[in-house]
């Protein structure tokens, strides 16, 4: 799952505050434009968050090394210090709640 990067490193914050949360690993592409964090297979099929993008895959045979597995891209957490995947449904609330903050964060400029 993809999102612009200002919003995934707020969630990313915010899932690292979080009781008990946990965050998956997260890539980030070398411009630093965008996040992704690794979902648990099916996560596409009802992944709806304006602002982002679920890819289904295969899910089978994935295994996750210390080389990132995008090129131009490097892990921002990486795999062995995460959770194998993000909760969606905790990182659908956390993107919420990074979307509202940064909207108000714009609205005082």
């Amino acid at each position: 799952m993809t999102v612009p990067a200002r919003q995934g490193l707020e969630a990313v914050d915010i899932l690292r505050r979080g009781a008990g949360e946990t965050v998956g690993p997260v890539l980030h592409d070398d411009g630093c434009d965008t996040l992704g964090f690794l979902v648990p297979a099916g996560t596409a099929a009802c992944w709806d968050v304006p602002g982002s993008t679920c890819t289904e895959t295969n899910g089978q045979g994935l295994r996750l090394t210390p080389e990132p597995p995008v090129e131009g891209s490097d892990w921002l957490l990486p795999p062995g210090d995460a959770d194998l995947a993000t909760d969606p449904v905790v990182l659908r609330r956390a993107l919420g709640e990074a979307a509202r903050l940064i909207e108000a964060a714009d609205s005082r400029r």
